[in-house]
């Protein structure tokens, strides 16, 4: 497995250092840090709640290891020189869907089928912004997965499937505990750790790049971190959604490469002492900090220091929530952009771009 992205890796210096606002975070296949355990909790007590309260949503007859049953063979080993990952079969032609971290600054892989088979594979193109990337192999008539792209409810059946520590071929269960989640303070770090899944199934190092189902054994997402117990968590882990995830793998096969709704500016918390700094009385928003010259917020005559509070009619509380929303955009959409300036309220309208390569 490789090691975590510079962000993360970031994060958790500031760990040793004492940073006690983000020492929680942890990358599910970040083996090389030295992480331990599989999220607080029994996996057993998490497929029981599972089952219970997906009882009107609809499983196999088989429950959980007629799954399991379906879905391992969709499911694949990521070997790389600094670790394992785990992968899912994306394209019966031999396409591999994984994490970009799990295969960050390397070309060639060893994918490991569930059926025992090793083959090279090769990355062929990978997005960091939303921490995926494909992989492909010389072999035919592969298992592809099945992905709904229909976000779960809440308290539905999920089931986790990865390499985890290197040990192939393990299940964890529970339930879909929360949607468009982000991690709160991850957005400086890095755009992959929001509008994520959470779950409490099991996710330890090595599931990243693995697939969580739902109770059809279908993909609802792919398992990309977890906040270890040691952080007082109990069995909290977070996926990117399936509709992401395809739509990312379609355009990465199609072209290369993903387009990304751009506003063009730097952000900045807004918290009460650079509140008290900047001499302001506004403490929830975004600030802009800087602005990138010629890009939309620059055009639409946004400027340092005015602070974001709202796109199209809907609170903005922290970047977080700013990158979020430009999450289900598109480069050429219009948004309605509330910000404070000077201590009064405007609205300005601003024309997304496509994030620059």
């Amino acid at each position: 497995m490789s090691q975590p992205p510079p962000a993360v890796a970031g994060i958790e210096r500031r760990m040793a250092g004492g940073s006690a606002r983000r020492r929680w975070l942890a990358v599910a296949v970040a083996v090389t840090l030295g992480l331990t355990g599989c999220g607080g909790g029994s996996s057993g007590h998490s497929a029981t709640r599972a089952l219970s309260a997906a009882s009107e949503a609809p499983v196999l007859a088989g429950g959980i290891p007629q799954i399991v049953d379906r879905v391992e063979p969709e499911v694949v080993t990521v070997l790389t020189p600094s670790g394992v990952g785990s992968g899912v079969i994306y394209r019966s032609n031999g396409i591999i869907l994984t994490n970009e971290h799990v295969v960050r600054g390397i070309t060639d892989v060893e994918i490991a089928f569930a059926d025992g088979r090793r083959e090279p594979g090769r990355v062929i193109a990978a997005d960091p912004d939303t921490d995926l990337a494909l992989v492909r192999v010389g072999r035919d008539g592969l298992p592809a997965a099945k992905f709904e792209t229909t976000l779960p409810p809440v308290g539905a059946l999920a089931v986790v499937l990865g390499s985890p520590l290197g040990f192939q071929k393990s299940v964890t269960a529970g339930i879909v505990s929360g949607l468009h989640r982000s991690i709160p303070g991850s957005a400086r770090e890095s755009a992959a750790l929001i509008d994520l899944m959470q779950t409490d199934a099991p996710i330890s190092p090595g599931n990243s790049g693995g697939a969580v189902v739902d109770g059809q054994g279908r993909v609802i997402g792919i398992s990309e971190a977890y906040i270890p117990p040691e952080q007082g968590a109990v069995a909290i882990g977070f996926a990117i959604p399936a509709a992401t995830a395809v739509s990312v793998a379609n355009q990465l096969l199609k072209t290369g490469h993903v387009e990304h709704a751009f506003i063009g500016i730097q952000p900045a918390q807004i918290t009460p002492e650079l509140a008290q700094e900047l001499g302001i009385r506004q403490t929830a928003g975004v600030l802009v900090y800087g602005v990138s010259p010629g890009g939309p917020a620059a055009q639409a005559r946004i400027a340092p220091g005015d602070i974001l509070v709202a796109i199209d009619g809907k609170s903005l509380a922290t970047v977080e929530d700013l990158f979020t929303a430009l999450r289900q955009k598109r480069p050429g959409d219009t948004i309605a952009l509330e910000l404070m300036r000077g201590g009064r309220r405007e609205r300005v309208d601003v024309r997304l771009s496509n994030k620059p390569q």
